[in-house]
């Protein structure tokens, strides 16, 4: 079985709530035993320390983009994918995270404001598509999980491995 084609993906988290990483790992437990015959999870940080972007078939991501650190690791990963899927709906329309590109300046307290110039964010946070090429989309908050099992199943079949 180890011989046999699998797909391999990686799943990647920028700017959200994370729930559809949660999410996932959940679903797991009904599908780990099929999926690990016929998936390779090249990247996938919540669950395990080595990890690796280079030849992905599909690339699964998550969240918004608010810095210029996160634009170019989401250009890194679509160069290294044949497809990229956005998964919820901060990757997917940019909402809720972007929800703070509607601050007039005065909203923008010292609190924030400190945020904002410390960790490098961006003016403005945006969307996967803004950035790089997306092939397909799971919208949601979280994720619909019947949804993201079709985009498995498709890109399985896309592949020859079932």
């Amino acid at each position: 079985m180890d011989n046999k084609q699998k797909l391999k993906i990686g799943w990647f988290s920028f700017t959200c709530c994370e729930d559809s990483t949660i999410l996932l790992t959940e679903m797991l437990n009904r599908h780990l035993d099929e999926w690990k015959k016929v998936i390779d999870f090249q990247h996938f940080k919540a669950l395990k320390t080595n990890n690796s972007i280079e030849g992905l078939d599909v690339a699964f991501v998550e969240g918004a983009i608010s810095s210029e650190l996160q634009e170019a690791d989401l250009k890194k990963i679509r160069e290294n994918c044949k497809y990229l899927v956005t998964i919820g709906a901060c990757a997917c329309t940019g909402q809720p995270s972007s929800s703070r590109n509607a601050f007039m300046p005065e909203e923008i307290n010292y609190k924030i404001a400190f945020y904002m110039c410390h960790f490098d964010y961006s003016k403005d946070v945006q969307k996967i598509s803004d950035f790089v090429k997306v092939d397909d989309e799971v919208n949601g908050c979280p994720m619909n999980p019947d949804i993201f099992v079709k985009i498995v199943d498709k890109y399985l079949k896309l592949f020859n491995i079932i």
